[in-house]
């Protein structure tokens, strides 16, 4: 034991270092830059596809808006026609009904004047049986009252001759 202590070899310990620097080496080449390289490609295709994914969701949120602003537009606009609806109908029911109070007032008017007409009709009727009753009435009081007058005196006339 040649002046190393503790039974060191310096040419066994550079051997293994340089053994060690040629695994290190062949393992950067072989595995540490092709894995870094890969990720690298893929933290790319991810960083494209999320650029991807918020284009397309600021696209579908203008579009969102879009129709948002669209369909509250037609909602106004139903709202508008649904309310125009509403006044015509409204309007074509008072005419309507205006037209249906003038028929029921003509109605009733001829009807008045129907009844007033028949009223008439039925007064002069009236009237002429009895004119006519009287008349008939008169007549046999009249023929009554001269008979029992000729009788009396035919009677007062035969008692004055006896």
């Amino acid at each position: 034991m040649t002046g190393v202590p503790l039974n060191v070899d310096w040419q066994q310990i550079l051997l293994h270092l340089f053994n060690f620097t040629i695994l290190f080496g062949a393992l950067y080449i072989l595995l540490y830059k092709p894995v870094k390289d890969f990720m690298a490609g893929r933290e790319a295709h991810y960083a494209e596809m999320d650029s991807k994914a918020n284009l397309a969701l600021a696209d579908a949120e203008k579009s969102k808006e879009s129709y948002e602003s669209k369909l509250k537009a037609f909602d106004e606009e139903m709202k508008t026609k649904r309310t125009e609806a509403s006044k015509e109908i409204e309007a074509e029911r008072e005419k309507k009904l205006s037209a249906a109070k003038e028929e029921a007032d003509k109605i009733v008017a001829d009807a008045k004047s129907a009844a007033d007409k028949e009223k008439t009709e039925i007064i002069k009727s009236a009237q002429k049986e009895i004119t006519g009753m009287v008349t008939d009435a008169m007549e046999k009081i009249t023929i009554e009252t001269t008979s029992e007058a000729y009788d009396r005196f035919l009677d007062a006339a035969e008692e004055k001759d006896k």
